[in-house]
């Protein structure tokens, strides 16, 4: 596999990404999440915030709106416009380049949360209106998107937007002849697919699946079915937080 150092030098390294145990190179077995933190209502001139540690990858999303549209000619006389843009700050990599929002690969993310989000949200409680979120990437460890996808479910609940359920997003490869969830950069480098799959937990409805690199056919169903219990798994957990941050919030009031 080939690996970057801080430096942004290339080297080749010979890496066993799962032990004899089954641990992988930061402790974890092959079904198991990284650390999750977050936090709700961080930004108070925006209509919802969340921001999201996943590991070492971390996320900032907000929420503006529903408010009038800002472009008459778009404007839904039954629901409301869902307006998203996904970016990445340039010190967010080891990679000093410059990441304009408006490159290939954020533009694509963009569209693609954007039709994840209307999956999603009761648009047609708010006709001729439009919802705006914006996610930014502070820091980069592997699962981008599915971390982004969870810190935006954050911010759409922190703003009070009704929605169908909660949006749950998790990755997954699939290495020595194994489903691997959750996987961090290092993990991303290996020859391995890159999936990401995010879900309606409650219907199982998967609302988006990406998967770079190519993976054999007896293999995928298999990592479709780990990633999505890795689903189950992020709601479990994002619900538990967003009892205790609304139980915060109502105890702020009470005293």
């Amino acid at each position: 596999c080939t690996w970057t150092d801080t430096r942004g030098v290339y080297l080749t390294l010979s890496m066993d990404y799962l032990t004899a145990e089954g641990l992988r190179i930061d402790g974890r077995r092959s079904h198991e999440l990284r650390r999750i933190e977050c936090s709700m209502g961080v930004l108070a001139q925006a209509d919802g915030s969340a921001y999201l540690e996943q590991g070492n990858t971390k996320v900032l999303a907000t929420v503006y709106g529903p408010h009038d549209m800002s472009q008459k000619s778009k404007i839904v006389h039954n629901k409301c416009v869902i307006n998203c843009q996904f970016s990445a700050a340039t010190f967010s990599t080891n990679e000093r380049k410059g990441r304009p929002k408006g490159d290939r690969r954020s533009t694509e993310f963009s569209h693609a949360l954007k039709h994840t989000f209307v999956a999603a949200v009761l648009v047609e409680l708010f006709p001729r209106s439009q919802i705006d979120i914006y996610v930014q990437v502070l820091q980069a460890d592997g699962g981008i998107k599915s971390t982004c996808i969870n810190a935006a479910t954050l911010a759409f609940i922190d703003a009070g937007i009704p929605m169908r359920d909660y949006v749950c997003a998790c990755s997954a490869s699939f290495i020595e002849q194994q489903p691997i969830l959750d996987i961090n950069y290092a993990e991303e480098l290996c020859d391995g697919p890159d999936l990401t799959i995010a879900t309606l937990p409650k219907s199982g409805k998967i609302v988006f699946l990406q998967m770079d690199s190519r993976l054999h056919a007896d293999n995928l169903q298999k990592v479709i079915d780990e990633t999505v219990k890795g689903c189950s798994l992020m709601h479990s957990i994002l619900d538990k937080k967003i009892k205790k941050h609304l139980n915060q919030v109502a105890s702020s009031f009470i005293t």
